[in-house]
């Protein structure tokens, strides 16, 4: 859905001084209305604003400024003309993840992620998984500190710096990806249909505690984790003209 060219802007910053100063200034500078009256939301932050901005839900496009530090999913901070650039911006939709955690007391947690969501060791010793698709099991044991499912918006974060591939925005696939794997030593992890379901069983789990984390909402310990695309959900990000999502995820593989 096109924005007007003078989109009605709620704006929503950070904690940290450059956030905060810059939304003191974009306020003074702009028209700031409250969020139910608003066309767009301008998230003045780092990623980790921009991924609480959209599990907040509220249907809107999110066009973020960097005020942060890495800011893979913001714009560059500029004050002028930001209703223009704000409406002319490009529109990537993506679809988060949806986690079902199974804990020890028969508790069931569940999350949504826009990123990932890790399945991670709680204690000294590598975990111990068994990992299934589609209910049919692949690997009867995986022995790491841990593994990765992530979205295609999400593939340059944890996933990438555990040595997981970058994979194309529009991509109908999820990465899986082991983190210091020791046994199979060099399996890496697979890409999967976007509609698979990815189920890790816990073993040996008094021994080898396990805790599972989706967008930094962590549960612990678990025994079973379920994760899958959610196709009834959708985020809106908005990136400059020529600097979509797409594009970001492309130069990420050259440099």
């Amino acid at each position: 859905m096109a924005l007007p060219n003078s989109p009605k802007i709620c704006f929503r910053a950070s904690d940290s001084e450059a956030a905060q100063a810059a939304s003191r200034v974009l306020k003074a500078r702009y028209a700031h209305v409250p969020l139910a009256e608003a066309d767009v939301v301008v998230a003045l932050g780092g990623d980790g604003l921009m991924l609480d901005t959209l599990h907040q839900r509220t249907g809107l496009p999110v066009y973020g400024m960097n005020c942060g530090t890495i800011g893979f999913l913001m714009n560059d901070y500029a004050e002028d003309g930001l209703p223009e650039r704000v409406a002319a911006a490009e529109e990537a939709v993506i679809n988060p993840l949806a986690m079902r955690a199974g804990t020890a007391d028969g508790d069931v947690h569940e999350a949504l992620a826009i990123n990932d969501v890790s399945v991670l060791r709680a204690g000294p010793q590598a975990a111990k998984l068994r990992i299934s698709v589609n209910g049919k099991e692949r690997m009867a044991e995986l022995v790491c500190d841990g593994a990765i499912v992530c979205t295609p918006a999400g593939s340059t974060a944890y996933n990438y710096s555990a040595h997981g591939p970058i994979l194309p925005i529009g991509a109908d696939v999820l990465a899986l990806t082991a983190v210091a794997a020791f046994r199979p030593r060099r399996w890496r992890g697979a890409i999967l249909p976007k509609n698979a379901t990815v189920r890790f069983d816990v073993l040996e789990p008094e021994k080898r505690p396990v805790m599972a984390d989706a967008d930094g909402r962590s549960v612990r310990p678990v025994l079973w984790v379920e994760i899958r695309s959610e196709p009834t959900i959708s985020h809106r990000i908005l990136f400059e003209n020529g600097h979509g999502l797409a594009e970001r995820l492309m130069r990420e593989q050259f440099v």
